[in-house]
C-alpha cells in the first residue's frame, strides 16, 4: 500500500485530469441516512432486514436500504427526526446480535467508515439514594465510555437504580461493575447491567461475537 501511495504521488496530471469541478449542495442528496454492521457470521438478506425493521421503525415515508458488504447495510430516509429516533433507541439487535449503527452525512465513501464504537443503555446498581443524580452516574459511567448527557432528566427506574447511555468501545470487554469510594470513606461495588443484551461472548467479554466464535476461546481449547 505504501508502494502504492509513493508511485501515486509521483504521477503527474494531464490537463483533463486535474481539478475540472467543484462538487456543490445542488449535486447532493438530501437524504438522512444510517450505516450499519451487523455483528454475525452468518449471510444476512435485505429483503429479511426489510421486513424485521420496517414494522419496529414504523418511519414517515418508509425507508430504502442498500447492501454495501457483506454484513454493512446503508439505511435512508427522507427526515432527520427518524434517524434520530432510531440512534436515540439503540441498542437495535437481528437474530440475536448487535446491529452497530451510525448517523452517515454522506461526506466519505461508504467504504472508508469503520464501525469501532455502539451505543449501549447502562443501568448502576447498588448505589446509596442520595447519589443517585445525573452528575454521579456521568462521574461512575465514565470508565464504561463516553457518557451521552441526556436531555431528560429521569434520573432512576423503580427507584433502585440509576440508567444512562454511553458509548462503548467494541475492541474492549464489557465492564461488569466498578469499586466506588463515597465521601465518608466507605467503599462499595456497583455492578452495571445492560439493557436489551442478547448475544455476547461470556469468555472475553465482547459483544462482537459469541462464545461459539470466540478466537481467544478457540486457540486455548476452552480452558
Amino acid at each position: 500500500m505504501d508502494n502504492l501511495a509513493h508511485s501515486w504521488n509521483r504521477l503527474t496530471l494531464s490537463e483533463r485530469e486535474g481539478l475540472g469541478c467543484s462538487l456543490t449542495h445542488k449535486e447532493s442528496v438530501t437524504e438522512f441516512s444510517i450505516v450499519s454492521e451487523f455483528l454475525t457470521r452468518r449471510a444476512i438478506n435485505v429483503e429479511v432486514i426489510a421486513r424485521t425493521f420496517t414494522p419496529l421503525w414504523r418511519a414517515r415515508n418508509g425507508v430504502k436500504i442498500k447492501k454495501f458488504g457483506d454484513h454493512k447495510i446503508l439505511f435512508m430516509f427522507d427526515n432527520k427526526g427518524d434517524v434520530d429516533w432510531i440512534l436515540s433507541s439503540e441498542r437495535w439487535s437481528f437474530d440475536k446480535h448487535l446491529v452497530v449503527m451510525q448517523r452517515y452525512e454522506g461526506n466519505k465513501p461508504l467504504h472508508e467508515i469503520s464501525f469501532e464504537r455502539t451505543t449501549l443503555w447502562v443501568q448502576v446498581h447498588g448505589l446509596p439514594f442520595k447519589y443517585m443524580t445525573l452528575e454521579a452516574r456521568i462521574k461512575i459511567c465514565e470508565v464504561i465510555g463516553k457518557v451521552i448527557r441526556p436531555i431528560e432528566t429521569r434520573f432512576f427506574d423503580a427507584g433502585n437504580f440509576i440508567c444512562i447511555q454511553v458509548s462503548i468501545d467494541l475492541a474492549l470487554p464489557l465492564c461488569r461493575g466498578c469499586l466506588i469510594s463515597l465521601n465518608d470513606g466507605k467503599e462499595i461495588w456497583v455492578p452495571f447491567k445492560y439493557k436489551r443484551l442478547h448475544n455476547i461472548c461470556y469468555w472475553c467479554g465482547r459483544l462482537t461475537h459469541d462464545d461459539r466464535d470466540c478466537d481467544p476461546r478457540i486457540e486455548s481449547k476452552g480452558l
